[in-house]
């Protein structure tokens, strides 16, 4: 069974407890190893920091504007 929830925005306490572990992630977390490997954290808060339906519009402005340059790249095709 899977259980849906609802999305919504992180309470102040919960963002402040996750941007808490991306700045000083435990030894031998998962954090610590996306750290390690060279993922950027500060872009995790950036999005944590926005609401659901922020995220929601962003990650779609993003595919259309992907949508339009592999449309624009058929274009140039001959």
């Amino acid at each position: 069974m899977v259980v849906i929830r609802e999305c919504c925005a992180l309470t102040a306490e919960q963002l402040a407890r996750a941007e808490e572990r991306l700045r000083n992630p435990r030894a031998g977390s998962r954090i610590e190893a996306a750290q390690r490997f060279g993922v950027d954290l500060t872009l995790l808060m950036e999005q944590l920091r926005l609401s659901p339906a922020e995220r929601a519009r962003g990650i779609e402005e993003v595919a259309q504007a992907a949508e339009q340059a592999r449309g624009a790249a058929r274009g140039n095709r001959v």
